[in-house]
């Protein structure tokens, strides 16, 4: 004899990346899993599992915040844009292309969290010091780069506004 053990799943609607979704999931799941394994975003990453890293920031009603620190239950309702949703009919968004401009990347898998971390810091300081950028990016770690060129790529969109 099996016996069946109910599921406990909650109802979720989310609107991710301008496309509206209706799913049932585990109260305990992660948003950064939800992102990956249910909708197929992979370019929000997985780096640390302790919300050091910042590799799975994406912005959550506007607002940078670390997808792995967010139950998914916790997103009903909510509005979220990943690194997936950044360009705009084909064009990238400016932290974009100063990433791409100003070599702003080396292995590339922090680069999704710091491009979500730094477009949302420039919506609420437009014309940051350098100082400023370096502060704003203090919960998301890079590896490889030494950060010099991640500044640069963020003044570049800065200017370009």
């Amino acid at each position: 004899m099996s016996a069946t053990v109910a599921q406990n799943v909650v109802p979720v609607d989310i609107t991710v990346n301008g496309v509206e979704h209706h799913a049932e999931v585990e109260p305990r799941q992660l948003l950064v899993h939800f992102l990956r394994e249910t909708l197929g975003l992979t370019g929000t990453h997985v780096g640390c599992d302790t919300s050091s890293c910042g590799a799975c920031t994406i912005h959550l009603d506007g607002k940078a915040v670390k997808s792995c620190t967010v139950l998914t239950a916790q997103a009903d309702g909510a509005s979220i844009t990943t690194i997936e949703g950044m360009a705009t009919d084909g064009q990238l968004h400016p932290v974009q292309e100063g990433f791409w401009e100003e070599h702003g990347l080396q292995c590339g898998y922090c680069t999704p969290g710091m491009i979500m971390a730094a477009s949302a810091f420039l919506e609420t300081n437009p014309d940051p010091t350098e100082d400023e950028i370096r502060h704003a990016l203090e919960g998301n770690l890079c590896r490889c780069t030494g950060y010099q060129n991640i500044v640069k790529a963020i003044q570049y969109a800065a200017k370009k506004g």
